[in-house]
């Protein structure tokens, strides 16, 4: 069976739908014209129609060929030249030019004076309700514009919190008073004070005379607690402030001892003596976070690095990058430190990457104290509290871990290989110690004795006891 040939469909939009007898299988089905109140339908139905018109040849769909006798407008064409009805006028919003013109209204003053004029006409003629009237009017006038003139200035005197306060105190005493009134009390007291004897009302003087001693004592007091408690914070900010101004004070002169006029490091050894004894001093007439204050000023101004001087005039060379040599084994301090932070206070206080080698830390309290990557070589932590301190990167030792050991009084250091450049740990406190490392762990637990054993985080497990004690 041969498959019959599909006519190509018609480019004329405007021409109307219909069936090809020569593609349909069944009967040739007629065209027929669309009449002219077609026009005047609405576009749906039209689509409608145009849809049901299509033929089909063997389950393939193919498109209607309007026959060439029929010239007739096209349905789409139709329905969009009905324009659809206009809003009728009546229904558009109406805008009066005079609905948003403001409406000013007399002011208050004027108000009052007409009250008055008429209150005094009244009184003239002798018209009573006249009167009565303008003066309420009158009367309630001048209270509003006084409440609006005063309002202001009783906005800043009264704080609305005292203003509630006040509303308060009055409503619970006119509260009490309904309660009496309604139990009966107001009653009770009233037929006592008609009695003869007046032996009751005086012992009710008394009583009364004694409890308001009693509540101005208490209010003496509290007064007196709360000027103590003021002038106390007064003085603390006020000693605050001080002690900054003297660390200024300090920072400056320290500069100027040690720099010569181009700024470059100039330490005699009177020089480097009496900036010890200035540290010394002010050191112990500070608090915690003064110390670390000047502490991180002068490590970080490499005061407190021990620098490679020349042989001749004791001066620290310099290093070609902008600094001054380091030099661990023979170098000499600008400040040495020694002992003016032993048995001191420095809970809680910042001393990240400060140089706290070769000092004497005895007994110091060191407690969640940041130490972060801080140089502890050589220190002598013995019994010093550092519960809770940050101890991540902080330098115990020098060298490798199994030939570190810590600082003693007649062996010489060797920063090779580590001998006698740790840090004395014994009987020292770690408990609760934050970002231990492995090494640091293993260095406390072999150098720090029994006691200082039983404080490491995790504990120390099968690690030697080098100590001995």
């Amino acid at each position: 069976m041969s498959r019959e040939s599909v006519p190509p469909p018609s480019s004329s939009p405007s021409s109307p739908t219909g069936g090809d007898p020569s593609t349909n299988n069944g009967p040739a089905q007629q065209p027929q014209a669309i009449p002219e109140s077609a026009i005047h339908r609405s576009t749906n139905r039209d689509e409608d129609e145009d849809g049901n018109n299509g033929g089909t040849s063997g389950g393939v769909a193919v498109p209607n060929n309007p026959p060439s006798s029929v010239n007739s407008p096209s349905p789409l064409s139709a329905s969009s030249a009905v324009s659809p009805p206009s809003q009728p006028i009546s229904s558009l919003p109406s805008h009066s030019p005079y609905d948003s013109a403001p409406r000013k209204q007399p002011p208050g003053l004027l108000l009052l004076l007409i009250a008055l004029v008429l209150m005094g006409i009244g009184l003239f003629i002798n018209v009573n309700w006249l009167s009565l009237t303008s003066s309420l009017v009158a009367l309630l006038l001048a209270l509003r514009i006084f409440w609006v003139s005063i309002q202001p200035f009783i906005a800043e005197v009264i704080s609305s919190e005292q203003v509630a306060l006040t509303a308060s105190i009055i409503g619970g005493v006119i509260a009490i008073i309904g309660l009496f009134q309604v139990t009966g009390v107001n009653q009770r007291i009233g037929e006592w004070f008609e009695d003869d004897t007046w032996s009751g009302v005086g012992a009710l003087g008394d009583l009364v005379g004694a409890v308001g001693q009693i509540l101005i004592a208490i209010l003496a007091v509290y007064i007196a607690w709360r000027q103590y408690v003021i002038s106390k914070d007064l003085t603390i900010q006020q000693n605050l402030i001080t002690q900054q101004q003297t660390i200024d004070s300090y920072f400056q002169g320290i500069s100027d001892l040690v720099l010569d006029a181009e700024g470059l490091l100039e330490d005699w050894p009177q020089e480097r003596a009496i900036a010890e004894g200035r540290t010394a001093a002010i050191l112990s007439s500070v608090d915690s976070i003064g110390k670390a204050k000047i502490v991180r000023f002068l490590s970080r101004s490499r005061l407190l690095t021990p620098l490679k001087r020349d042989r001749h005039l004791g001066r620290a060379m310099l290093d070609g990058m902008g600094g001054y040599q380091e030099d661990r084994d023979f170098g000499i301090r600008v400040i040495d430190l020694g002992v003016m932070l032993a048995a001191s206070n420095l809970a809680g206080t910042d001393l990240r990457w400060t140089d706290l080698s070769d000092v004497n830390l005895v007994r110091a309290n060191l407690a969640s104290c940041d130490l972060v990557k801080s140089n502890l070589g050589r220190a002598i932590l013995y019994a010093a509290n550092l519960r809770g301190a940050d101890l991540m990167g902080t330098r115990l030792f020098y060298g490798s871990l199994e030939t570190a050991s810590p600082r003693t009084r007649t062996e010489v250091p060797n920063y090779t290989t580590g001998s006698c450049t740790g840090a004395v740990v014994e009987n020292a406190d770690f408990t609760g110690v934050q970002r231990l490392s492995e090494q640091q762990r293993q260095y406390i637990c072999m150098w720090g004795g029994e006691k200082t054993r039983s404080t490491v985080p995790g504990g120390c497990g099968n690690t030697l006891n080098k100590l001995g004690r």
